[in-house]
């Protein structure tokens, strides 16, 4: 016998597949980064690896879409949501994942994060994610220069390998999301410090329409 959990959930998706109800239109629509894409290069060489960069993306304006940590849209991305977060000791906030372009890493293009999709429902009725942040300032510059001026025939050089998880200083976020209906939605962020010693952490959750 089904669940009453998974016999609600089947009721959503008949309903869904009906278009009596649209619990689909909430979604995790909203990538993790836009940058560094083919959906957006429109560079006249066709460079779509490296013409635009994690550096570029907090002051350069998105044409195709919208990028956000932890983040979800409608299924057009007319309005998204989404985290920032400042450790305190970062130049700028941590607003999406930092990766290398084609060009900056030894081995291509690459994300240099470490985040979990721990759950989701076929209707994203419920959805859980997690993102793991350093206490320490983020080793932006690092592991651009290592990476970029390693061979091929070497090892990544990864976030881990940075030192900045030295004795569990990193916080983990949660991001737990739950709908009461097709358009109403819970959003419950729980943070744990699993370092040796208090450090703060500013958490900003944002709510943005598209650039359009």
């Amino acid at each position: 016998m089904a669940s009453n959990s998974s016999q609600t959930e089947t009721e959503r998706l008949e309903a869904a597949k009906a278009k009596t109800a649209a619990w689909k239109k909430w979604g995790p629509y909203l990538s993790e980064r836009q940058w560094g894409t083919v959906r957006e290069d429109y560079s006249q060489t066709g460079d779509a690896w490296g013409y635009f960069s994690h550096d570029q993306a907090r002051s350069r304006a998105y044409r195709w879409g919208e990028d956000g940590l932890g983040g979800i849209s409608d299924d057009q991305q007319q309005v998204c949501f989404g985290l920032a977060l400042w450790n305190g000791n970062d130049a700028i906030l941590k607003e999406r994942l930092f990766g290398l372009t084609n060009s900056e890493g030894n081995h291509g293009e690459d994300a240099k994060e470490y985040y979990f999709y721990l759950d989701s429902t076929p209707t994203h009725s419920y959805m859980k994610f997690l993102y793991k942040y350093p206490q320490a300032a983020f080793p932006y510059a690092d592991l651009v220069n290592t990476n970029r001026y390693r061979s091929r025939l070497e090892m990544e050089y990864e976030l881990i390998d940075t030192g900045v998880f030295h004795e569990n200083r990193y916080f983990d976020v949660f991001v737990e999301y739950a709908k009461e209906s097709p358009d109403e939605l819970l959003i419950t962020i729980t943070i744990y410090n699993r370092g040796p010693e208090a450090a703060g952490l500013h958490v900003l959750p944002m709510l943005w329409f598209r650039n359009t």
